[in-house]
């Protein structure tokens, strides 16, 4: 007679399990203890209290991460996080901690997705651990910036399928990555490391961690096309961008559709190609243009400079318009080594350095936290990103905007006169011309050039 009592009892209370389990999802996190996960990195407390995940910051402490034990790939992952004080935190997916890794010790390194109370209210965005840096901030999603609640708890959800990561907080989107370097790892719960004795003690509360791997592309969730993709692809168009009317300026393999500036002819010396790379080299009237003139466009480009080198990315190129040693002029997004260059140090105010609209206006940053501009460093990639619509233009460097200006009006022409670009009349005023990658008696790189023309 007991039996069945029991059977009923035990089916009555596995119900929620299996229902859970039917529903695809699964807990990483139980509630009670921190039963399939390990510490790496760091001296932070992490502990359960009262049914929530909490990770403690500690003082002398480098970033320290609560780890799953098991790898993911494809996957949807979410969870509820709260900062109880304003501490930058995060959540590694796909991510490692290899013992060779640039020899950091296993250290753990990858994709995270933001926590961040700051002023800049990245939260969302998403940083590449101890590798390449900032892949996606917010600063082209103002929506995004107001999605995360300081001191509530937040809803979090990631959808990484493929080479497509995407995030939302709070039902926002607030990111649109596309990125292929690495397709699967652990997931991590950052404590980050901190300054001073105040902030010692800090909590950071998780709670609701769970994550599915099957059925992903039903699960999806519609996306918001006012937000922006962000794509790593290299030298490749993603679907998107195909749809919006991007084109790949240079096709990763030969030089159709550039030519030298000066000779009107393909490029015959200067200019390597090797795996997917293009190559500038010290060469004698070496400057190559697009066979086309653009009008309105975004062009966007990586760079990679070696040690005091000196480039740039010129627009509006006139082809009447000839400079010292026979360099064609127009306006340039100035690409060079800030720290080991002369020309950082010359001109007014930091307007021949990194990112600048060279010779007429510095590039200084918008960011929230520290007025520098982010440059990811000798020997590794950067990317630029110039806007041009009609008189308004905007240069970005490392996805923030350092310059904006308008190139129709007196002060531009003032500020022309004041340059060393006076001698010709109407610079920057052409309605439209080719672009141009600068020799510069350097040895700088380029990769992932591509056009977007506007209406």
């Amino acid at each position: 007679m007991k039996r069945p009592t029991i059977a009923i009892l035990f089916i009555f209370f596995a119900m929620p399990i299996l229902l859970h389990a039917q529903n695809g999802w699964r807990d990483l996190f139980n509630g009670k203890d921190l039963q399939g996960w390990e510490q790496l990195n760091g001296t932070a407390r992490y502990f359960v209290e009262n049914g929530d995940l909490v990770g403690e910051t500690v003082l002398g402490s480098p970033n320290s991460f609560l780890c799953t034990r098991d790898h993911f790939g494809d996957f949807i992952l979410e969870f509820e996080v709260k900062l109880e004080a304003p501490i930058n935190s995060g959540v590694q997916i796909r991510s490692h901690a290899i013992s060779a890794f640039m020899d950091f010790g296993g250290r753990v390194h990858g994709y995270q997705v933001e926590i961040d109370p700051m002023e800049r209210a990245w939260s969302g965005g998403i940083y590449d651990e101890s590798r390449r840096g900032w892949l996606y901030n917010l600063e082209r999603n103002p929506e995004g910036r107001e999605a995360f609640k300081m001191g509530e708890w937040n809803h979090f959800r990631v959808e990484a399928i493929g080479n497509s990561i995407r995030t939302w907080v709070n039902g926002v989107q607030c990111a649109d990555l596309v990125d292929d370097m690495t397709p699967s790892g652990l997931i991590g719960l950052q404590v980050h490391s901190i300054g001073t004795i105040e902030e010692e003690g800090k909590k950071i509360r998780w709670r609701n961690i769970r994550i599915m791997t099957e059925d992903l592309e039903g699960h999806r969730t519609e996306t918001n096309p006012a937000v922006p993709e962000i794509s790593y692809l290299n030298n490749r168009l993603t679907e998107r961008e195909k749809e919006e009317g991007w084109k790949l300026l240079w096709d990763g393999h030969t030089m159709n559709g550039w030519k030298n500036a000066l000779s009107d002819q393909p490029p015959d010396e200067g200019w390597t190609i090797s795996d997917g790379i293009l190559t500038v080299h010290p060469a004698e009237n070496a400057d190559v243009v697009t066979e086309d003139s653009f009008r309105n466009f975004i062009i966007e480009l990586d760079f990679n400079i070696t040690r005091g080198a000196n480039s740039g990315i010129k627009y509006f190129i006139n082809p009447g318009f000839y400079g010292g040693k026979g360099h064609t002029i127009g306006c340039e997004f100035q690409i060079l080594d800030d720290k080991n260059h002369p020309d950082a140090f010359q001109g007014i105010g930091g307007n021949r350095s990194l990112g600048a609209l060279y010779d007429l206006i510095p590039a200084v940053p918008e960011k929230r936290i520290a007025n520098t501009k982010r440059f990811n460093g000798i020997g590794s990639w950067n990317r630029a990103r110039i806007v041009v619509k009609e008189c308004h233009v905007e240069h970005w460097l490392n996805n923030e905007k350092v310059v904006e200006y308008n190139r129709c009006t007196d002060e531009w022409r003032a500020l022309v006169a004041k340059s060393k670009f006076k001698p010709w009349e109407g610079f920057g005023e052409v309605k439209e011309g080719r672009i141009l990658l600068q020799e510069h008696d350097s040895t700088v790189s380029f990769r992932n050039i591509k056009i977007l023309e506007l209406d």
